[in-house]
């Protein structure tokens, strides 16, 4: 089994951006959800252990996008663990239950994530189980907010302004997985893509990245059931030349999903993905300007 290492500190900075040696289209890459370094304060807090605490992951998502930058895009992913610090979430989407003191007034504890349990700081991992032993001090969720959220959100923002800075616009692809769950009734999709329905990229350029999924053989829907979090509604602003698409990728395509491993289909998952990444470093993004 693959864990995560114990006790690890977290990486100054919080992210890893491999940048290619020349970007080749405005398109970047993001997985804010991958990360798997549980710092010690973290671990001693929790009352679950590794194997539970990684079902918040989107694990190896990083992995199947490593060929983005020989291919000429950037990839930016969290070092972070989503259990420990969401980064697809406002920064202060918090749960005033989780505390041992009355939160600040300016604290977003009333969004239905917080009511999920699942705000900036998550009260329970994806599969519902409470993570934490004892009530949290507010300082330890500032300190997570400013040494992870912050940062990695300001990296995500420069690579924007740099990507529209050269190409007259940027595209986003924002990166995760999802559980491999049948909806009643419904086809089980591979790959959901996600556009906040229509209004955080060029329906042309979702298109264009459905169309490239598609030719690769994969089972493709919008929307449903992600149509994007903080991320794709955050920064997807069409009307000035920044588009997010929110991918979700199903992990039974490459991993097992109860031990949370790689699994025989992942070394294929991977190369069907760089096919894709290919495709999006050589399209024609004129549209997004």
């Amino acid at each position: 089994m693959d864990l995560p290492p114990i006790g690890a500190e977290l990486a100054l900075p919080p992210f890893t951006l491999t940048r290619p040696a020349r970007q080749e289209a405005p398109v970047v890459l993001v997985s804010a959800h991958s990360g798997r370094r549980y710092p010690t304060e973290f671990l001693q807090a929790a009352r679950l252990d590794s194997l539970a605490l990684r079902k918040s992951e989107d694990a190896f998502v990083e992995e199947l996008l490593a060929a983005a930058p020989e291919l000429g895009l950037p990839l930016l992913a969290a070092e972070f663990p989503r259990a420990f610090c969401d980064a697809n979430r406002e920064p202060w989407e918090l749960d005033p239950g989780m505390f041992d003191t009355p939160l600040p007034h300016w604290v977003n504890s009333a969004s239905p994530r917080v009511g999920a349990g699942l705000g900036t700081i998550a009260r329970i991992v994806a599969s519902g189980e409470p993570i934490y032993r004892r009530r949290l001090s507010f300082e330890e969720a500032e300190r997570r907010v400013r040494d992870c959220w912050e940062p990695f959100h300001a990296a995500l923002l420069a690579l924007i302004g740099e990507t529209q800075a050269r190409f007259g616009s940027c595209l986003v692809l924002d990166c995760h997985s999802m559980p491999s769950q049948a909806l009643p009734g419904m086809p089980v999709p591979e790959i959901v893509l996600g556009d906040a329905h229509g209004t955080a990229a060029n329906p042309r350029a979702v298109r264009q990245v459905e169309m490239s999924l598609q030719r690769l053989g994969f089972r493709v829907r919008r929307n449903d059931p992600y149509a994007g979090g903080y991320i794709t509604r955050r920064y997807g602003r069409p009307r000035e030349a920044v588009h997010v698409v929110q991918i979700e990728l199903a992990r039974s395509l490459y991993m097992d999903e109860g031990r949370i491993e790689r699994s025989k289909g992942f070394a294929a998952m991977q190369a069907r993905l760089t096919g894709f990444l290919g495709e999006m470093a050589e399209s024609d993004w004129t549209m997004l300007r």
